[in-house]
């Protein structure tokens, strides 16, 4: 199986974004939720891991680089805090399902209780700090706007900022449109979306949940193509847009099950990314059938390696798997990554930095089996 080079993203080998934190920056970060160091001293604490952790991912032979989500807590809080008009609140305990059990967990929520505007440029610092330490191609990845309506929709939106649903949306989307216009002025050239509601739309208890908070679960995936088209359609044709399709990653658990069938044509066919980074990592993503829908010069990212289990998956599994998805799409449009980051939050999938390595450097040599080059 040998298919031409990839010169830009998404790469033959490339992974979703979010890295084991070491303990020195847990503890430093604890430290600060402590009062004993300053913002600015957490910050240089960050600096340093972040160093350490591109020199790693280079040195594995990835040429997509992150700074791990190292100065967050949450993959999405985190950035959606920083939008005017968006408050953060505690969250409905949820059931996450792992290989060891059940979790209960509640991560925080948020809700618009005013008017949306982007009042900060939100990631450029932190971009502008990845790019001046690597030598490959910095990746920024941030939550997808549809995390802002979802989990709580007409219900946690304020009635008097937005009487009409279609303002929200355009005040919404303008507010990223001015996010992705500061990133790409500071550099960037590759950007992921991280969206979970997609995901959780193909598992038919979450589509009943929506149904009960007053939506249609076959028209939702429509409203949020639109809403993320409203924000990328205008961009350069240098930015890379990917879109990472997520059931849930709290300490190796998750939320939601079922394949992609029942928002494939949408996804394929009417959301304007260039990529789609896609969880395959076991049967909760179902088979690869959905690829069919996958249109000319789009590229897909099977997420073949499971950052769930440290158990390491064989080469000759993953060739066979991606054997297995040529049969509905073309093998020079996909790529291989892990189904998911390893610390979607502070605390760091049920694995050790050792197996974390180790997956990723599969991936690379995987890649450079099948496609002579990552």
């Amino acid at each position: 199986m040998k298919n031409p080079a990839k010169l830009n993203p998404p790469f033959r080998a490339d992974h979703v974004g979010s890295l084991l934190r070491p303990q020195p920056l847990l503890d430093a970060r604890r430290r600060h939720r402590d009062g004993e160091i300053s913002g600015e001293e957490l910050r240089a604490v960050e600096d340093t891991h972040i160093r350490d952790v591109v020199g790693r991912q280079e040195a594995v032979g990835l040429s997509s680089i992150t700074d791990g989500e190292f100065r967050r807590t949450f993959f999405h809080i985190d950035f959606l805090e920083q939008l005017q008009g968006v408050t953060v609140t505690g969250g409905i305990e949820t059931k996450f399902k792992g290989r060891q059990g059940e979790i209960n967990f509640a991560p925080p929520s948020v809700s618009v209780t005013g008017k949306l505007r982007h009042v900060t440029d939100i990631q450029k610092r932190d971009f502008e700090f990845l790019k001046s330490v690597t030598r490959q191609t910095p990746k920024v990845t941030i939550p997808s706007p549809t995390m802002v309506h979802f989990r709580g929709g007409r219900q946690t939106i304020d009635i008097e900022a937005y009487p009409d649903m279609s303002e929200f949306f355009a005040d919404l989307a303008q507010c990223y449109r001015d996010e992705v216009d500061s990133l790409y002025r500071a550099g960037c050239r590759y950007l992921q979306m991280d969206d979970t509601n997609l995901a959780y739309l193909c598992d038919p208890k979450l589509r009943a949940g929506a149904r009960d908070r007053g939506h249609d679960p076959d028209q939702l995936p429509r409203a949020y193509a639109a809403l993320i088209n409203s924000v990328i359609d205008g961009r350069p044709k240098d930015l890379t847009v990917a879109v990472h399709l997520c059931r849930g990653n709290f300490k190796s658990a998750w939320v939601a099950e079922g394949g992609y069938e029942p928002v494939a044509d949408v996804l394929f066919n009417e959301l304007n990314v260039d990529a789609y980074f896609l969880e395959y990592d076991d049967e909760r993503a179902g088979d690869f059938r959905p690829l069919r829908f996958v249109p000319k010069g789009k590229t897909v990212v099977l997420g073949l390696v499971t950052t769930k289990a440290a158990d390491l998956e064989s080469r000759a599994d993953l060739l066979r798997r991606v054997e297995e998805a040529a049969r509905y799409m073309p093998i020079e449009n996909m790529c291989l990554s892990p189904q998911c980051g390893f610390s979607s939050t502070v605390e760091g999938n049920q694995i050790t930095e050792r197996d974390q390595w180790a997956k990723l450097q599969l991936v690379v040599d995987t890649a450079g089996e099948i496609w002579e080059t990552v």
